[in-house]
């Protein structure tokens, strides 16, 4: 038996031998907020906000501007070269120049760029599940588009795309749109983390630049 084995038969023993609650998970009363009277440009706005405010890039688009937009946010950041997760919407690509090189991370394993090889790309290109209006909050699943999470933190510039209906007013409206037993990455803006003496340092777990096209309705 591993060490890791021998913890959790440990922890799996002690739980056992606790008297049981007197009340059954599913009767625990859940009086917070699981619903929202906010209509989407609020919760738009408000996402914008957050953003902003976490130092992130934002533009704005229609669905049928969207490749533009994506090209012009690559051409500002002077990327040559791009990861997209397999699955995303090909029609994103359309407007890119043909200097930018781009690489499909795949599926399978056989398909999948080592952590070495997404280093030395200049950003990574992605959509996601949700996003959280009150956090400014963008959470990745791993689905199409999505990719694993590792393809998200490596890349120095993460150019993420957040379509009409994703966005959500808070925390338990996103438990409640997504299957958290699947590998989840939350983005609360650029990466970045401080010392004790308030010294900000950016790019510690994940790109320092974070740059989101938030697509309007028609």
């Amino acid at each position: 038996m591993s060490a890791r084995e021998d913890v959790l038969a440990r922890i799996a023993a002690a739980h056992a031998g606790t008297p049981q609650p007197d009340l059954a998970y599913e009767a625990v009363e859940r009086r917070y907020r699981t619903t929202s009277e906010l209509d989407a440009a609020t919760l738009t706005e408000r996402l914008v906000d957050r953003l902003l405010d976490y130092k992130a890039l934002v533009r704005h688009c229609t669905p049928d501007e969207l490749p533009a937009t994506i090209a012009a946010a690559v051409a500002g950041r002077g990327a040559r070269s791009l990861v997209v997760p397999a699955g995303l919407e090909e029609d994103w690509l359309g407007a890119l120049p043909e200097e930018v090189v781009v690489h499909v991370d795949g599926r399978e394993a056989a398909t999948q760029l080592s952590v070495a090889a997404l280093d030395g790309l200049d950003g990574v290109l992605s959509s996601c599940a949700v996003a959280v209006a009150e956090t400014g909050t963008l959470v990745l699943d791993g689905t199409a588009g999505q990719g694993r999470r590792v393809v998200s933190l490596i890349p120095d510039y993460h150019l993420c795309v957040v379509l009409p209906g994703q966005v959500v007013a808070d925390v338990p409206q996103l438990v409640s749109r997504l299957d958290l037993t699947r590998p989840t990455t939350m983005i609360s803006g650029p990466s970045a983390t401080s010392d004790i003496e308030l010294n900000r340092v950016e790019g510690v777990h994940g790109p320092r630049t974070l740059e989101v096209v938030v697509v309007h309705a028609d």
